[in-house]
């Protein structure tokens, strides 16, 4: 559903959010390791985040990548997806069919929409905060 890329911006800017609430900053090729991410990948995932607002890029030598503590629970995933993807997460056939819509539909467009429906409700009240919770508990993981 997610470009790769996508996927691998919502796994560091997790992992980053989690290393900002310990009140430290990590660079990419940490964030690289811990989210199973290429190097190079990673980079330019990071750029994307940073150019969109949603991490913080400082340089120097105690630089790395941070998000601010009070902007972690505001930070939407839709704000990750959107940075990364767009809005193609919302749009398009579920078969991929070009000439698919509501006046034509595909076997599966009806259901897809109450899926693309539910998966935009899941983005928009889904912050950063809400994910380094698991993290933190030990019930969720970033790497495979």
């Amino acid at each position: 559903m997610f470009s790769k890329a996508c996927e691998y911006a919502i796994r560091a800017s997790t992992y980053i959010a989690l290393k900002s609430l310990e009140g430290t900053r990590v660079n990419f090729k940490e964030i690289a390791e811990k989210i199973d991410s290429p190097v190079a990948f990673t980079a330019k995932v990071l750029q994307q985040l940073t150019k969109s607002n949603i991490i913080n890029s400082i340089k120097g030598p105690s630089g790395g990548f941070e998000i601010e503590k009070s902007k972690i629970s505001k930070i939407k995933l839709n704000q990750i997806v959107f940075a990364i993807d767009g809005n193609k997460v919302y749009e398009g056939c579920g078969l991929g069919l070009k000439q698919c819509n509501a006046h034509k539909p595909c076997p599966v467009h009806d259901r897809f929409v109450q899926v693309r429906n539910d998966l935009r409700d899941m983005l928009e009240n889904t912050s950063l905060y809400d994910l380094t919770i698991g993290l933190e508990d030990g019930l969720t993981f970033l790497r495979r």
